[in-house]
């Protein structure tokens, strides 16, 4: 039994790096959106993404001071003149779509750009499960699958896409709050078409997010010209609709334990009123 125990440690110590790295930058857009569209009203949501962002960042520190050492040697010219090019469009199109009387900060838009450009990776943790076939594949018995890689798997991927639909919950929490409620349903659509290109990106080219700063030439060229083919355009548009189900089913049960937590937890108005309400945007998480 011991020897069965510690062949099961010695197969799941085998993911803990890279799971940790994975499941952090997945975490990343979770906690910008904290900042830019909503703060949770529950404690435990707010603290546990910190907490799990540590958790996962620690195994990783060495690979992440690899890649800002990276960075700081390859960021040029065509980034700075990408960025300020970028922030200027947004600023742009905020005063004119939404006609507001002050402009968002730099410091808004730049948390904005980053969280588009790392919730990729909340739902890319679904495509690893090509390495639970490759370990299953390296005959590890049935109870070591069973018993110890299936289940840690299945944490990494719930713990992933699970902030990945929150994310999006809250950008579209945010969107009715600036009274573009009737636009949340195209905002996801169009969420999900950009992670899947995303995905497709990192999983079969191997971008990364990092390449906006290192690579921005290459990235460019290989999205202007290599994603017109009938291969990429098949892969992205059935990675589309696994993200589109998964994220519908997925909210649906936040919604439903969101409002059955609450509903038990107080009979004041206000609660009911929340607990009980058709909006599906209104949690209080």
């Amino acid at each position: 039994m011991m020897g069965l125990i510690l062949e099961a440690l010695e197969a799941m110590g085998h993911n803990v790096r890279w799971m940790s790295w994975n499941l952090f930058l997945g975490l990343l857009p979770l906690a910008l959106s904290f900042w830019l569209f909503r703060k949770p009203r529950s404690r435990w949501l707010l603290w546990g993404t910190w907490a799990l962002l540590g958790a996962t960042f620690v195994p990783s520190t060495r690979h992440v001071l690899g890649y800002l050492r990276h960075i700081v040697q390859d960021v040029g010219k065509t980034y700075v003149l990408g960025a300020i090019a970028i922030t200027i469009v947004l600023m742009a199109l905020d005063i004119w779509v939404l006609r507001q009387r002050g402009v968002r900060s730099l410091r808004w838009w730049g948390g904005f750009f980053w969280f588009i450009a790392f919730l990729p990776n909340a739902p890319y943790v679904l495509t690893d499960i090509i390495h639970l076939i490759r370990q299953i594949k390296e005959g590890n018995s049935v109870w070591i699958v069973t018993l110890a890689l299936i289940p840690q798997y299945l944490a990494f991927m719930l713990a992933g896409f699970g902030a990945y639909v929150l994310s999006v919950m809250n950008l579209g929490y945010y969107l009715k709050q600036q009274g573009w409620g009737r636009f949340i349903l195209a905002t996801e659509m169009i969420i999900h078409a950009l992670s899947a290109i995303g995905i497709y990106l990192g999983r079969f080219i191997r971008f990364n997010t990092w390449d906006i700063l290192t690579n921005p030439d290459a990235l460019v060229n290989t999205v202007m010209n290599d994603l017109i083919g009938k291969r990429p355009f098949v892969v992205m548009a059935a990675t589309f609709v696994v993200i589109a189900v998964l994220y519908w089913v997925m909210k649906q049960v936040i919604l439903g334990i969101s409002q059955r937590f609450y509903a038990s937890q107080s009979s004041s108005e206000s609660i009911d009123q929340t607990a009980t309400s058709s909006d599906s945007i209104d949690l209080r998480l």
